[in-house]
């Protein structure tokens, strides 16, 4: 793999939680949002992920941008994870809220905690297994919250992407863009009673993105070894893994 820096901007959206607390707004309404902009899709998307970050070799994970808990209820249904710990976190409090709720019902092994994915100071330094998050990263500052990733990983642990890519066929991908550009508003205002910032968020997290193989350098540039990247539904998402180095390779 060529290795570049990739000219996709850190914040994809341009969204501060700090300023907008769109998805405090959204909580309640979330789910209905990703069903209508994704036309149900998003739950292939998530099992898929869901098996990936079980499959690993991990004993304890922390899930960023956990939302209302979709991926790890999915996670918590594989075979041998019991016995295994997860952190699940979230910027948003009401949305860990809605997680508390339907992860409660499930399992005790997994603990909520309201973290900043770019900035956890109170998450030890090399203290987890496995980190995993999915569709948060173009809503945020990539760079600082997988610089964080990183850092809280253990030596050779497994990092569990699923986010936004692109439809390796120009023509295609420009369609995509702008069928959304047109439905996301529609349908997103309808979901969200409307509310303008979901859509305007989310469409420009998706669209200023990097592509696939522009995530995958940009993980190799910050340090992380055995990058690979599985495209979904012709590439409209991706899952990426990578193996942070070892203690031996990152001495």
């Amino acid at each position: 793999m060529t290795v570049r820096e990739s000219s996709a901007p850190d914040n994809a959206a341009e969204f501060e939680w700090q300023a907008d607390d769109i998805f405090g707004r959204i909580a309640t309404r979330y789910d209905r949002l990703c069903d209508a902009f994704s036309f149900g899709i998003h739950r292939l998307w998530k099992r898929k992920v869901a098996r990936r970050i079980a499959s690993e070799s991990w004993d304890v994970l922390l899930d960023g941008a956990t939302g209302t808990g979709d991926i790890i209820l999915r996670v918590l249904t594989q075979e041998g994870v019991e016995g295994r710990s997860i952190l699940a976190s979230d910027v948003s409090a009401k949305m860990l809220a809605i997680a508390g709720e339907r992860l409660s019902r499930h399992s005790a092994a997994v603990v909520l905690k309201l973290l900043d994915a770019e900035n956890m100071p109170s998450v030890p330094t090399h203290s987890v297994d496995a980190y995993s998050i999915s569709l948060g990263l173009k809503i945020c500052n990539r760079r600082l919250a997988l610089q964080e990733a990183l850092r809280v990983l253990k030596p050779g642990g497994r990092l569990i992407i699923l986010e936004a890519s692109n439809i390796p066929w120009a023509v295609l991908h420009r369609v995509y863009l702008a069928y959304m550009s047109v439905c996301m508003p529609v349908l997103g205002w309808l979901a969200t009673g409307g509310d303008a910032s979901a859509y305007k968020y989310l469409l420009q997290g998706i669209r200023d993105f990097p592509t696939a193989e522009g995530l995958a350098e940009e993980l190799v540039n910050m340090g992380f070894e055995d990058v690979l990247f599985e495209r979904l539904s012709l590439g409209i998402v991706a899952i990426h893994t990578a193996r942070s180095p070892s203690e031996k390779n990152g001495a």
